[in-house]
């Protein structure tokens, strides 16, 4: 509470939390901190997995022994998006899955495109997890578009891990965003760097094509919450406003390039289509 809190007062009163299945995901506890603070919480649906699929899709689906026309990871993004989480009536907002280091396995591909196909039947943006070392920013898109996935309401999740100008724009020429978003976790990539890395894109034209965020938590289970904050003392949720956005004034981004990054291109991703 007292890290949310303190995030508010620094004027940000939306955030995502993109906790799906395989990260512990539970919506009560959610509801709970959320009565407790002014903060709009959008909360996610998908699955987070570099290899494997969770057992209870291994047995149905397309191609499975208990075959099934639409893929029912499809029919629950669906569902948890237009009727409901688990019988707790808070929907879905945003859509997630990931692909790391390990690349397209079999199941991490299964999973994103019926991430996509959520994304046809429902317009609702999707965030991937993936690991820029590798590259796989590229491959999500390549997925994604195949699914017919509109690019512009994409995040591409973990790029301000990379400072190679050539691989981010590439993935912005796309029209998918560029979530510049682990602001904190020095250890993958400096402070100067990531702020070095924003500004130059900033200076391409590409504002209108990044996200700021510190993919933070107030807690997990991943790692001892003491050795955290002992290796990664910035990774906080007030690190943006406090120091990310100060150093990125320093080197010449506007107010204006601020708020499109902090506020137009989050509603934007997250505005229905004019179709709709």
């Amino acid at each position: 509470m007292a890290q949310l809190s303190e995030m508010v007062s620094r004027g940000i009163d939306s955030i995502v939390d993109p906790t799906v299945i395989g990260l512990g995901r539970y919506i009560p506890r959610i509801q709970r901190i959320n009565a407790r603070v002014d903060l709009n919480i959008v909360v996610a649906t998908g699955i987070y997995t570099y290899s494997n699929a969770p057992m209870q899709f291994q047995f149905t689906g397309p191609g499975k022994p208990f075959a099934t026309t639409v893929d029912p990871m499809t029919e629950l993004f669906v569902k948890d998006i237009r009727d409901g989480i688990a019988d707790t009536g808070v929907k879905a907002g945003m859509l997630k899955c990931a692909i790391d280091a390990q690349g397209l396995t079999r199941d991490v591909e299964r999973i994103m495109r019926a991430v996509g196909q959520a994304h046809r039947q429902t317009g609702t943006p999707i965030t991937v997890h993936t690991h820029a070392g590798r590259g796989t920013g590229l491959v999500a898109q390549r997925v994604l578009a195949e699914e017919g996935v509109d690019m512009t309401k994409v995040v591409i999740g973990h790029c301000g891990d990379s400072s190679d100008l050539d691989y981010l724009r590439a993935i912005a020429d796309t029209g998918a965003i560029l979530g510049m978003d682990r602001f904190g976790i020095d250890t993958i990539c400096p402070f100067q760097t990531r702020v070095d890395t924003v500004a130059a894109l900033v200076r391409a034209g590409y504002a209108d094509r990044m996200v700021l965020a510190h993919d933070a938590s107030c807690y997990s289970d991943f790692y001892p919450e003491a050795d955290r904050r002992a290796a990664l003392p910035h990774w906080r949720f007030t690190h943006v406003t406090d120091d990310v956005l100060p150093a990125l004034r320093e080197r010449g981004v506007t107010e204006e390039d601020i708020t499109t990054m902090l506020v137009d291109n989050p509603r934007t991703c997250f505005s229905a289509p004019e179709s709709a």
